[in-house]
């Protein structure tokens, strides 16, 4: 493809993300990384209660985020969280919803509709346009089809955050009407210029579900590099009231159903002197607290609020192993490389995996960064907890020092970033032959304390 020309002057992307990015921690490293590269950047994401609707990124101030309320007939259909939207059939009740889930099937997705109006009567013109999941891909196109008939390049870059339709969100949907869907996917992905995604085994299953003329280019949802201080930080103990021998195992993002976060509990109930730390945000958070109160797991059972992104590390260093319990029991789940287990390998920590979960558990396994365990039984959680939890000093050491060398060489944001701007590059011609600013290690987000982590 020949690239797109932009305007004279800098070039100006949009990165679209349908929930309140407060912060979205991906679109916040793509943002960052583009900044440094000479672009004008805006996240445009969705309003919300509690979050601004307009922000400059205090760590780069070429880079805006800018929340849009939902406007038109669909307004009503909106909701201030659009990316957790369950499938159309999750929640039918009375008969006579049959009616509203049958207006939801046919206009696909609905609740982001609103979102997509006021997108394309408000965002300026811009060359790329970069679309985070499939909420972001339709209205993407259409920006992007206008924006080049107003003199901009244009280009439109579908980023497959997750393999949605072979989720759990989307398992109850009649199989004709999934089909559906998959079919219009492909071809929104089809008229894209280029498609990322987050891991190679998912770039896999991508080219061959959607024959493109290129396969998916991989972007990592790694971290930037990050060195501990030295003493590691102890910040989870002090606030939390935890007494200095307490081992701490470490639950991060969103705190919800189907995240292994009972079986965890029980788990570390069966370790000596731990304790279960969930820090984060989501729906089951009111309820966690109450447990945490619960005398049989007073002390052992702590919950803590979502800190701000770029704390994250320091957080995450503080705890002495990581847990993702999550069930595999989807596609979407067996190939998924969340943020938290990136997160903990940045930070030193090593991780439990759940033994399905099989691209993290290959990356445990074969640089030995921790243990793997059957997500269901707290007890053989418990066994993989206290391989790393008990095993002598020196070792836990060396596991550490592993985690930190392979995210500060091949598995950091400054790595996995340049095939991305590379492609970019290609998509919209640089305005000069000026060689692109070095990238800023600082210059990427960690885990958002509200939206959207898997």
């Amino acid at each position: 493809m020949t690239p797109g020309r932009a305007p004279r002057g800098r070039r100006r992307a949009v990165l679209l993300v349908a929930n309140t990015a407060a912060p979205y921690s991906r679109s916040l490293r793509v943002a960052r990384s583009l900044a440094a590269a000479g672009w004008e950047v805006e996240i445009a994401a969705v309003v919300g209660p509690g979050v601004p609707t307009e922000e400059r990124d205090a760590r780069g101030p070429a880079v805006v985020t800018r929340r849009y309320a939902p406007s038109g007939r669909f307004r009503g259909w909106s909701t201030a969280d659009a990316a957790a939207m369950r499938g159309p059939f999750a929640r039918l009740g009375r008969p006579g919803r049959w009616a509203d889930a049958a207006l939801k099937a046919v206009l696909w997705p609905l609740a982001v509709r609103g979102w997509w109006r006021t997108l394309r009567r408000e965002v300026e013109p811009a060359d790329l346009y970069h679309a985070f999941g499939i909420l972001a891909i339709p209205v993407a196109l259409d920006l992007g089809r206008s924006a080049r008939r107003q003199g901009r390049a244009g280009r439109v870059v579908y980023d497959v955050i997750d393999v949605i339709l072979e989720s759990n969100n989307y398992a109850r949907v009649p199989r004709p009407l999934l089909a559906w869907y998959r079919w219009r996917e492909r071809r929104w992905a089809r008229r894209a210029d280029a498609i990322v995604t987050v891991n190679d085994p998912i770039a896999d299953h991508l080219a061959r579900a959607w024959p493109t003329r290129e396969r998916p280019t991989v972007l990592l949802n790694c971290q930037p590099r990050w060195d501990p201080p030295d003493p590691r930080p102890d910040l989870i103990r002090a606030t939390a009231g935890l007494p200095p021998e307490r081992r701490l195992v470490l639950f991060l993002g969103r705190l919800g159903r189907e995240r292994g976060l009972e079986e965890a509990a029980e788990a570390v109930l069966r370790v000596d002197d731990a304790a279960l730390v969930m820090l984060g945000f989501g729906p089951w958070a009111d309820a966690l607290r109450e447990r945490d109160r619960d005398p049989r797991f007073a002390g052992r059972h702590v919950t803590l609020p979502a800190v701000p992104p770029d704390d994250v590390p320091a957080w995450t260093a503080s705890a002495d192993v990581s847990i993702v319990a999550v069930p595999a029991n989807s596609l979407n789940q067996r190939l998924s490389t969340p943020n938290k287990f990136w997160e903990s390998l940045t930070a030193g920590t090593p991780v439990v995996v759940g033994r399905e979960l099989e691209v993290m558990r290959a990356i445990v396994e074969e640089h030995r960064l921790g243990a793997v365990a059957d997500p269901a039984d707290p007890d053989d959680l418990a066994r993989a907890l206290s391989s790393l939890l008990d095993a002598p000093a020196e070792e836990r050491a060396a596991m550490r020092a592993r985690c930190l060398a392979i995210t500060r060489g091949r598995y950091s944001w400054e790595v996995a970033a340049v095939a991305y701007l590379a492609l970019v590059d290609g998509l919209v011609e640089p305005p000069t032959a000026a060689p692109r600013p070095a990238p800023d290690a600082t210059a990427a987000s960690d885990a958002p304390p509200r939206p959207d982590r898997t």
